[in-house]
Parts: C-alpha cells; sequence; structure tokens
C-alpha cells in the first residue's frame, strides 16, 4: 500500500499534519499489517512552498505513478487549485474511485473536485454548500451535500478545511493500519486533550 500527497504551492500546512505524521512515522500502526510508504507527488518534481512558507520537493511527478487498489491520494486545501497545472492530478480521480483507490480531499481540494463534477453525485462535505457553488460555477451535488466535519462515500473522503484531525480518521480507518481500538484512543486524545486517552493508546499498542 501506498499514501500519495500531492503538492502544490499554497498547500494548507495544518491540513496534513496529522495525516502525514502518522502515515509517514507508522507509530501508532498494527504491526501486523505491511508498511505503508508515503510518497509526495506533484504535476512536476519542482518544489512547492505551503502556505506557511516551507518548501516541499515532490519526490515524484504524477504522470510516472501507477495507482494500486488500496493506494491514497491526498489531496490538501490550497489557493492555487484552480491553476491549470493542477488540472491533472484531478482530471484522473473519477478513474481512481472506481479502481477502489481512497481519494481523500479537504478544503480547497474539493472545490477542484466539485469543478470537475465529481461531486455531483457522491455524498460529501467541505466548507459549507455556500463555499462550494461560490468558487465552483459548475458545481451541481448541492443534493448530496452533508454538513458535517467530514464524509465518506465509499472510497471518497472529503473535510473542511478546520477539521484536519477528522479527515486523517477517517482515512486511518478506511485504511485498517491502526487497530481500532488504537484509532480511537489516538483520536480521543487529540479531541479531547484528556490524559486517560493517551494512557488507552499505549495500552492498545502493548497487545501487538
Amino acid at each position: 500500500m501506498k499514501a500519495y500527497l500531492y503538492i502544490l504551492n499554497t498547500l494548507a500546512d495544518w491540513e496534513i499534519a496529522y495525516i502525514t505524521s502518522e502515515l509517514n512515522s507508522g507509530r501508532y500502526f498494527d504491526k501486523t499489517k505491511p508498511p505503508i510508504e508515503l510518497i509526495k507527488i506533484g504535476n512536476t518534481t519542482e518544489s512547492a512552498k505551503t502556505m506557511g512558507g516551507i518548501s516541499i520537493t515532490p519526490d515524484e511527478c504524477i504522470d510516472n505513478i501507477e495507482f494500486n487498489e488500496g493506494d491514497i491520494l491526498i489531496l490538501p486545501g490550497a489557493d492555487t487549485w484552480e491553476e491549470e497545472n493542477n488540472t491533472k492530478v484531478i482530471d484522473i480521480v473519477p478513474d481512481l474511485l472506481t479502481r477502489n483507490i481512497i481519494v481523500g480531499a479537504i478544503c480547497g481540494a474539493t472545490v477542484a473536485l466539485a469543478r470537475k463534477g465529481v461531486l455531483d453525485g457522491r455524498k460529501h462535505t467541505s466548507n459549507g454548500k455556500g463555499f462550494l457553488e461560490m468558487f465552483a460555477s459548475e458545481y451541481s451535488g448541492a443534493n448530496y451535500y452533508l454538513e458535517q466535519p467530514v464524509v465518506v462515500d465509499d472510497n471518497l473522503i472529503t473535510a473542511s478545511g478546520l477539521c484536519p484531525l477528522e479527515f486523517s480518521y477517517e482515512i486511518i480507518k478506511k485504511t485498517n493500519l491502526m487497530k481500532p481500538e488504537t484509532l480511537e484512543a489516538w483520536y480521543r486524545l487529540y479531541k479531547t486533550k484528556e490524559a486517560k486517552y493517551f494512557y488507552s493508546l499505549i495500552e492498545s499498542l502493548n497487545d501487538n
């Protein structure tokens, strides 16, 4: 299994912080499961600068990627999704979804999917229904919009930019990379900030 993180200029750093940290470190993953590789991809392999001013260089160009069933494509929020050089990755999303590849889109990436028509027949969320209607004139999926932090429709996961934790939770849950009790303790720890969930988290790892 491989997880591909799409890199583009003005990428919203905070929206991918939880998921990339766990995918890259694997610190809480079920050790009986095969490891996952996190690969940064871009329209090119030229460095992009995040919203926080951090330069990230993609490991590989998207043209050279062969997605396989069970892989993950993570599309972060950014202010540059409307730029033509980012359409290539969005163009392949409909095909990926038919091949049981997990696609996670948060914040501005949901606008790019709306413009492509990906959300017109699938349950989804974003930063608000009006947000999609404002920035994606092609969008006609309002009847499928749910006012929730994150929505899972089969292998499509969409989220508000205010909900990176919930976004990460659903991606990890979909992959079964953590044992259920580990994932729940991990989520509750960051959600509630209560120390008891840290001990539950560590205890769940001892059962590996």
